[in-house]
């Protein structure tokens, strides 16, 4: 298998073009790594004592590295009225503006999309919220929040057992989206010479995912049951433990399937009964068939079965853990796995390996140009970019304006 080049494609889409983010935690740095690996300059503005995902524990420990990489960063006090000032010089310089705090927070110090365009008209920019304008708009949202009220969270779980899914959906969706409505925009702009602002909400984006069961019940007058329970769209669809008490998830999607996936394990009992001779058939005793399955799959080990499944071409997986995956021959393979420095912590300086883009661009993977930085790394630079002398620096400094 040939390896995605990691050299930078030349040039990259959006070179030449400043991005100037107001983002902590996940849903709007998500936006600025989009535009940063597709190859803007992307300028994280981060409040003095630097955006709080640097430090966070647990699950949140990975945050910062993973959604901050091929950005630069400035540190400003935005509550001090003269790093205000700043911080509008430096956002009047930019193509996009990108913010995710809650409603009036950025016209509080000048910085929201009226203000800003009233200088620069050209300007595109892009708030990510927790729910688009209207009567929930004020409410606080996370992820948590909006998989719950959304529906997401009733599908993953079990009946009576609401479960958020297992990463953070809906934020890094939500940012994805509006990288997409700004390039968009962009484009637009290029056609009208106008921008405009752009809005992405957590809500709205679980709402789209979701969209697919809400459809069901439309079309079939059928609510979605939770996916747990689901009424399965295959047969053979489903998690096995096998021989050992190992896991795998093994299916046959169609009739061709259902005939090599008998032929290939011997049940040419199951292949010759007509009650199982099409699909919807199978759904429809699948309560029956399943029992049989996974009896009968105790017989091989899951190494054995994913041997056999993959040689017949029939969809499989083994069931990992994320940390498994760091050990992945196709992700090794195939250069989806990069290392980056860590800017923080007690691990700040070393290296650990983060995950790139799904996607090549002329046969290239989109890598990492810029670490994550550590804070305020560009601050004396991007200062200087505006023409502020040595002596107004020091005067911003010793104000706490800047750090």
């Amino acid at each position: 298998m040939s390896e995605a080049k990691q050299t930078p494609v030349n040039p990259l889409p959006l070179e030449g073009l400043r991005v100037v983010e107001f983002t902590h935690m996940v849903m709007g740095p998500t936006c600025g790594m989009v535009l940063a690996d597709l190859g803007a300059e992307v300028i994280k503005v981060e409040p003095i004592d630097g955006d709080r995902t640097r430090h966070l524990l647990g699950a949140g420990a990975g945050f910062f590295p993973m959604f901050n990489r091929n950005k630069k960063s400035i540190a400003i006090d935005l509550h001090n009225p003269e790093g205000a000032a700043v911080a509008r010089k430096l956002a009047a310089s930019a193509d996009v503006v990108a913010e995710n705090f809650k409603p009036g927070t950025m016209k509080k110090y000048g910085l929201d999309y009226g203000a800003l365009s009233s200088v620069n008209p050209r300007l595109i920019y892009v708030a990510h919220k927790g729910f688009l304008p209207g009567p929930y708009e004020h409410r606080t949202a996370l992820d948590e929040v909006v998989q719950m009220m959304g529906g997401l969270a009733y599908m993953t779980g079990r009946p009576g057992d609401p479960l958020r899914a297992g990463t953070s959906v809906n934020d890094i969706m939500g940012g994805m989206f509006g990288a997409i409505g700004a390039m968009g925009a962009l484009i637009q702009r290029g056609i009208t010479g106008k921008g405009q602002e752009v809005q992405s909400a957590l809500y709205e984006n679980n709402v789209f995912l979701v969209g697919q069961h809400m459809l069901q019940y439309a079309i079939t007058g059928q609510a979605a049951a939770p996916m747990p329970d689901r009424i399965s769209a295959w047969a053979v669809y489903d998690v096995f433990t096998v021989k050992n008490g190992v896991q795998i998830f093994l299916s046959a999607v169609s009739d061709a399937q259902w005939v090599t996936f008998c032929d290939l394990l011997g049940f040419a009992d199951l292949k010759a009964d007509p009650r199982y001779h099409s699909n919807n058939a199978r759904v429809s005793l699948r309560n029956e068939l399943l029992p049989v399955l996974r009896e009968r799959l105790t017989a091989w080990t899951a190494d054995e079965l994913a041997t056999m499944f993959e040689s017949a071409g029939l969809p499989f997986a083994p069931i990992r853990r994320p940390e498994e995956l760091y050990q992945d021959e196709h992700l090794l393979a195939t250069g989806g796995l990069v290392d980056i420095t860590l800017p923080d912590g007690a691990r700040a300086g070393q290296t650990a390996k983060t995950t790139l883009f799904p996607f090549t661009m002329d046969g290239h993977r989109l890598g990492v140009r810029l670490q994550p930085p550590t804070l305020g790394a560009d601050t004396t630079a991007l200062l200087e970019g505006l023409g502020y002398s040595p002596s107004e620096l020091e005067a911003l400094r010793q104000s706490r304006a800047v750090a």
